[in-house]
C-alpha cells in the first residue's frame, strides 16, 4: 500500500527547515538539507530515477513516461521545502478528526483559532484538520505541496493504468526568503512547463503575482556621548523613524486587498551612527511599481529637508514580476489546471497570488508556472492549519494533469 498523503505531512513537519533572511549562501540554512537527503531516499525507493540533491539544497528526480508516452511533452511539479523565518518551525502537529466547527484551542500557548477569524472553517465540518501545538508554526506552506507530489509519485508508479510522459520533479530550498530559483538549473530540469504546488485554500489556480522590488534606505549620522551631544550628535534613528512615518496608512499590507499593492516596512536596524529601512514594494501593474517607487523618493526628500545633517541613499532592488504576463501566451497550462480540477470534482477558483512563488521567477526563466492549492490556511503563523481532505484532492488533481498531459 502507498503512503498516505496525511502520514507523509506528519512526518516532514517535524522536521526543522526554516530558512533565514540576510544570508548570502543558498541554501541560507544547512538544516534544509535533512528533509532534502530524505526525499532523495524516499524518491529512489518509490522507484524514480536521476535522483539528486545538488550542493544548494535542490533535489531534482524523474519519473519516466509510460511506455507509449514518451514523445508527450516533459511537465514539471515544483513544491518548496523550507519554512518561514517568520515562526519557529520544526512543528509538533495535532490533528483533529471529525472537526466539529468550534474554536481549536492549540496545547500551547494559549492559542486559539476562532470560527470567527477563520469562517473559511465552516467549510471543513467532520473532517480532519492538522495544526501545530502552538510552538511553531504547522509548515504545511509548503511541506503539504511536497507530501502531495510525493504521494502522487508513488500512486502513479504502484498503477500502470495511469498513463504519462515524462514528469520531472523539483524540490526548492530558500522559496521563503525570494531565493528558491537563484540556483535553479532550468536546462538540467528540462520541463517544458511546471505547477507549483503552493498555494492555498482547496480548489485556487493562480495565474497571477505582485511585480515586487525592495528599497533599501540607508541613513547616516554621527555619534557622540549623549551627555555632551548638543549641537554634536546627528541621530539616524530619528531621520529613520520619520520616514516610516510618512508611509501613506492607505497603501499597507493591513489596509489594502484584491488587486491592490502597498509599501510594507518589514525590517528595520539601526544605532545612532546608522540605520537601515527595507521596505517591500508590491503592485499587480507597472504602472503601480512606478508611481511607489516615486512615493519613496518624495517621502526621502521630505526626510531630507526636516534631517539636512543626516545622509540618505535610498536604492531600490527588483524582485520579479508578474507572472501572468507570461503565462497569458501559454493558456494551455492554466486550461489543464482548470480541467484536472474538475476531473477531480473541484470547481477551480482563479486567484491573484498577494505574495511571490517560484513559479513567478520562472515563467520568465523559460518555464510557465502557475500556482495550485496545496490546502493550507493562515500561512506563516502560529495558526496555520490544513484539512487532510484537501491534500488528497491535491494529489487528485495532481495526477489528473498527469494524464491531461498525456492526452493532449
Amino acid at each position: 500500500m502507498s503512503e498516505s498523503v496525511e502520514n507523509r505531512f506528519l512526518r516532514y513537519v517535524k522536521i526543522d527547515t526554516q530558512s533565514q533572511d540576510d544570508v548570502e549562501k543558498v541554501p541560507s540554512t544547512d538544516k534544509q538539507f535533512t528533509l532534502a537527503n530524505m526525499l532523495v531516499e524516499e524518491l529512489k525507493a518509490i522507484g524514480l530515477e536521476d535522483v539528486d540533491v545538488d550542493k544548494h539544497c535542490y533535489v531534482m528526480a524523474t519519473l519516466p513516461a509510460s511506455p507509449g508516452f514518451e514523445k508527450k511533452p516533459v511537465v514539471g511539479f515544483i513544491a518548496h521545502m523550507d519554512t518561514s523565518p517568520e515562526a519557529p518551525g520544526g512543528a509538533n502537529p495535532v490533528v483533529w478528526k471529525d472537526y466539529n466547527g468550534k474554536e481549536l484551542k492549540l496545547p500551547k500557548e494559549d492559542i486559539v483559532i476562532s470560527p470567527n477569524e477563520n469562517p473559511e472553517l465552516k467549510n471543513y465540518v467532520g473532517q480532519t484538520i492538522i495544526t501545530s501545538d502552538g510552538t511553531s508554526l504547522l509548515g504545511a506552506d509548503n511541506k503539504a505541496g511536497v507530501a502531495e507530489i510525493m504521494t502522487a509519485l508513488e500512486l502513479m508508479v504502484k498503477d500502470p493504468t495511469i498513463k504519462h510522459g515524462k514528469i520531472r520533479i523539483a524540490f526548492t530550498p530558500d522559496e521563503e526568503v525570494g531565493k528558491g530559483t537563484e540556483f535553479f538549473d532550468v536546462d538540467r530540469f528540462g520541463a517544458k512547463f511546471a505547477y507549483t504546488i503552493d498555494g492555498g485554500e482547496l480548489g485556487e489556480v493562480e495565474n497571477e503575482t505582485f511585480n515586487a522590488a525592495t528599497a533599501i534606505c540607508k541613513f547616516k549620522g554621527y555619534n557622540v556621548h549623549p551627555g555632551y551631544a548638543k549641537n554634536k550628535m546627528r541621530n539616524s534613528i530619528r531621520a529613520a523613524g520619520y520616514f516610516i512615518t510618512l508611509l501613506p496608512e492607505d497603501m499597507a499590507p493591513e489596509t489594502t486587498e484584491g488587486w491592490e499593492g502597498y509599501l510594507h516596512p518589514n525590517n528595520f536596524k539601526g544605532a545612532v551612527e546608522e540605520t537601515t529601512i527595507k521596505v517591500l514594494i508590491r503592485d499587480f501593474k507597472n504602472e503601480g511599481m512606478e508611481e511607489k517607487k516615486k512615493e519613496l523618493e518624495a517621502i526621502k526628500g521630505r526626510v531630507n529637508e526636516r534631517y539636512q545633517d543626516i545622509d540618505i541613499n535610498l536604492e531600490i532592488k527588483e524582485s520579479y514580476k508578474n507572472m501572468k504576463i507570461i503565462l497569458d501566451k501559454h493558456p494551455h497550462v492554466m486550461d489543464m489546471a482548470f480541467e484536472a480540477c474538475r476531473r477531480a470534482g473541484i470547481e477551480p477558483k482563479l486567484r491573484n497570488i498577494r505574495g511571490g512563488t517560484d513559479g513567478a521567477r520562472l515563467c520568465f526563466m523559460g518555464v510557465p508556472t502557475p500556482n495550485i492549492f496545496a490546502g493550507g490556511i493562515n500561512f506563516h503563523g502560529k495558526k496555520e492549519f490544513i484539512p487532510v481532505q484537501s491534500m488528497e484532492k491535491t494529489v487528485e488533481v495532481i495526477i489528473e494533469l498527469a494524464k491531461l498531459v498525456s492526452e493532449r
